[in-house]
C-alpha cells in the first residue's frame, strides 16, 4: 500500500573534543569515547523515554579492536540503553557520521523508527586509515584506480592539477582563517555548548579533563605555514598546515520524527531536507561535494543560490576552495564554516559529519533570515556527500529573501 513519507528533525547533536593522535586519548578507548556521547546525548534529553529510541548506527572507518564488533550494538548495551534497542556499524570512510544519519532519516521517514541515534568515531592514534585490510590486489593491477588514489594527501595535490588558480599562498590563507574562526568561536562560547568533557588517563600525566579540541592552531600565521614541507610532492602545495591532522574523537546526533519530536517535548534545531551521495574518481576525491551538492539541490528543487548557510569538511583546504569556485563563492565568504573547520578543530574520519550538523544547527540558531543550509563533505575512494537542511527557526526578512 502506498505510504505518505514524514519530517525528519535533527533534534540535537554532541561530541567529545577533538583529540591529535597519540595525544589526550591515547590511553582511552574508542567505544568509551562513543558511549560518553549517547549518554550525554540522553542526559541533554531527559523527556526522551530510552525505551522510545528505535535504532543506534554508529560509524568507524577501521571497524577493528575497540571499534569493532557490531559498535552501534555494544555501544548502545553500555550505555545504558534498554536492550530492546538495537544497533549496527557502517562505513562510508570520512562521511560515517553523515551516512549513519541519512541511514537513520530514511527510516524514520518511511516510518520504521519514531526517534534514532546516529553518530562515529575514530581513534586514529589507535587504529591508523587502513589498518588490517587487504585491497584486492585487481585495483591497481588493472588499473582501476592510480596508487595516488589510495594516499589522501596525493589526492589534494591532484585536486590542485585540476583547479591551477588554486594558489598554496590561497590554501594557507584559508587554512589561517579557519584557525582564527575556529579561536573566536571558542573566545564567544559557540563550540563548548555541543562539547562532551572526557576523563582522560596517562601512566605519565595521570587523570586529566579534555573540554576543547587539541589540534587547534590560533597562532598559525601565512609565514609560519610557508615553511613547512610539502609531503605528498615536491614543491607541492598541500601541508599538514592546510590540511585536517590525524585525529580521535566521536560525536552522537539525535533523530526523530517531527510529531513524535513535538509529543515528547525535544528541541528541533534542523528539518532534513534531502541528501545525497556520488562516486568520483578517486584519484581526485577532494572534488565529490560538487556532484554530490549538485544533486541535492536538484533533488531540492533548489539552487545553490537558495543557501544561506555553509558547513563543508576542511579534509584540505584545496577541497573547499575548489567546491567554493565551481560554485562562484568567495575564499572568504562569512556564509562558509563560520566557526571554523577541520583544518583547526580535527578530522576524526567516520566522527565528522554530526560535527558539521552541530555548527549547521547552531547557524540557523542564529540567523532566522537563513532558511536552507547545508553539510558537505569529500569521502576517500572518490566519493561526495552533501545533505541539505531546513531552518526551523526561519523568519524570513523583509526583502522577502529565502535564503
Amino acid at each position: 500500500m502506498p505510504r505518505q513519507l514524514r519530517e525528519v528533525v535533527f533534534v540535537d547533536g554532541v561530541r567529545t573534543p577533538f583529540g591529535k593522535a597519540k595525544g589526550q586519548y591515547a590511553e582511552t578507548r574508542a567505544d568509551d569515547l562513543v558511549i560518553k556521547c549517547i549518554t550525554d546525548l540522553m542526559r541533554r534529553n531527559p523527556s526522551l523515554p530510552p525505551e522510545r529510541v528505535d535504532e543506534v548506527a554508529l560509524a568507524a572507518t577501521t571497524q577493528i579492536g575497540d571499534q569493532g564488533l557490531t559498535l552501534g550494538r555494544t555501544a548502545a548495551l553500555l550505555s545504558g540503553l534498554p536492550q530492546s534497542v538495537p544497533g549496527y556499524s557502517i562505513d562510508r570512510m570520512c562521511a560515517g557520521a553523515m551516512t549513519a544519519v541519512t541511514n537513520v532519516a530514511s527510516g524514520i521517514a518511511f516510518g520504521a523508527y519514531d526517534v534514532a541515534i546516529a553518530g562515529g568515531v575514530e581513534h586514529m592514534g589507535r587504529h591508523p586509515m587502513g589498518e588490517g585490510v587487504d585491497p584486492n590486489p585487481r585495483i591497481l593491477s588493472e588499473r582501476i584506480v592510480n596508487p595516488d588514489a589510495l594516499v589522501m594527501g596525493k589526492t589534494a595535490e591532484n585536486l590542485h592539477d585540476r583547479f591551477p588558480t588554486i594558489t598554496k599562498q590561497r590554501v594557507d590563507a584559508y587554512a589561517v582563517r579557519s584557525q582564527q574562526k575556529t579561536k573566536a568561536a571558542y573566545d564567544n562560547g559557540l563550540i563548548q555548548p555541543d562539547l562532551v568533557p572526557v576523563a582522560t588517563r596517562s601512566a605519565d600525566a595521570g587523570w586529566g579533563l579534555a573540554t576543547m579540541d587539541e589540534p587547534m592552531r590560533p597562532e598559525t600565521t601565512l609565514e609560519s605555514l610557508a615553511s613547512l614541507k610539502t609531503p605528498f610532492r615536491s614543491h607541492g602545495n598541500v601541508t599538514a598546515g592546510n590540511a585536517a591532522g590525524i585525529n580521535d574523537g566521536a560525536t552522537a546526533a539525535l533523530l526523530a520524527d517531527e510529531e513524535t519530536a513535538r509529543e515528547l517535548g525535544l528541541p528541533v534545531k534542523m528539518r532534513l531536507v534531502t541528501y545525497a551521495f556520488v562516486g568520483v574518481e578517486p584519484e581526485v576525491m577532494g572534488a565529490g561535494p560538487i556532484p554530490a551538492t549538485e544533486k541535492a539541490l536538484r533533488l531540492a528543487g533548489l539552487t545553490i543560490d537558495d543557501i544561506g548557510a555553509f558547513e563543508v569538511n576542511e579534509a584540505f583546504a584545496v577541497q573547499v576552495l575548489a567546491f567554493l569556485e565551481h560554485y562562484g563563492i568567495a575564499d572568504d565568504d562569512p556564509r562558509v564554516n563560520p566557526y571554523g573547520g577541520a583544518i583547526a578543530m580535527g578530522h576524526p574520519l567516520a566522527s565528522s559529519g554530526v560535527r558539521l550538523m552541530n555548527q549547521l544547527a547552531r547557524a540557523f540558531e542564529a540567523q532566522p533570515d537563513v532558511r536552507y543550509g547545508l553539510t558537505t563533505m569529500c569521502i576517500g575512494i572518490g566519493m561526495g556527500g552533501t545533505v541539505i537542511w531546513e531552518n526551523p527557526h526561519y523568519t524570513g526578512d523583509s526583502d522577502g529573501d529565502t535564503k
